[in-house]
């Protein structure tokens, strides 16, 4: 058999450069909020913070962050903008946290796999629920005592409407403005203040409430999916489209590292379900 010399070149060149694609910079370039626990703060104490130092030590980086608040057109104003000092680099080039077969990126294999749970307040009269359907047979006059968050999207208003408990619902944005605090923190101080019993969340930010205040200060009842509402979601990380070299090389420190993602996301008390088998996409070739 004769061998192709320059092709087997080309290739085993193709081949060292995804594998030292980010080993030759020494950036670990990342898109993230400064006030958003727990996945990302100033402080470098969110768990997206941590997996991202992880990441960086392992390709002899340093992690360099872009500031932006995750809001509408945060992608826009951080992934997708071009340093103006003619390099060709961009701000940043990676973000942490997107779900998976995120719209606005290339996303690479999901890291993990987590749902909605609802946090009910003890001591308010609630704890003898044991499930999230208890609600709904509860007496009507318990029933109109309760006041629950219900944010401007997400499956747990969903829940609320299907329940008739809207008329309990206690409006809260998903994106807010503030400067000061994020959904988490508002939604636990809320909480704490008592102008809220009870709210379905996604599990870090339950995780995020529950690391705030003493154990068996609430009742965690993990929402189960069903064929007409979802409450469980992957999420993975997101590059520019185009971008696939740094997909390979995260996707390859995701595989080798996932059981310290998982050690560090679990810390933050985030419920981890098992990530099921993803569909390809079109850019994943």
């Amino acid at each position: 058999m004769k061998f192709n010399h320059r092709l087997v070149t080309m290739i085993s060149a193709l081949l060292l450069s995804a594998t030292s694609y980010t080993a030759a910079a020494d950036k670990f370039k990342v898109c993230a909020d400064p006030l958003n626990p727990p996945y990302s703060t100033k402080k470098l104490d969110g768990f997206e913070n941590k997996i991202a130092a992880l990441f960086a030590e392992k390709l002899g980086q340093e992690v360099e962050y872009t500031w932006f608040p995750q809001r509408i057109g945060f992608i826009r104003n951080t992934l997708r903008v071009e340093l103006e000092d003619g390099s060709g680099e961009y701000k940043c080039d990676v973000v942490m946290g997107v779900p998976a077969g995120y719209e606005l990126t290339l996303t690479t294999q999901p890291y993990y796999h987590s749902q909605y749970v609802m946090l009910i307040a003890k001591g308010r009269g609630f704890d003898e629920i044991s499930s999230p359907e208890q609600i709904s047979v509860l007496p009507l006059v318990k029933q109109e005592q309760l006041k629950i968050a219900m944010f401007d999207r997400g499956p747990g208003t969903t829940w609320l409407q299907q329940q008739g408990l809207l008329d309990q619902g206690v409006p809260y944005q998903t994106m807010t403005g503030d400067d000061e605090n994020n959904v988490a923190m508002t939604i636990e101080k809320d909480l704490k203040a008592k102008k809220i019993d009870m709210a379905i969340v996604w599990g870090p930010m339950a995780g995020y409430i529950l690391s705030q205040s003493p154990k068996e200060s609430y009742i965690a009842l993990p929402m189960q999916s069903t064929k007409a509402v979802k409450y469980d979601f992957s999420m993975a990380m997101g590059v520019r489209y185009g971008d696939k070299q740094r997909k390979v090389v995260l996707d390859k420190l995701i595989v080798e590292n996932q059981m310290q993602i998982n050690e560090i996301i679990k810390s933050y008390q985030i419920p981890l379900l098992p990530i099921p088998a993803q569909k390809p996409h079109d850019d994943d070739d």
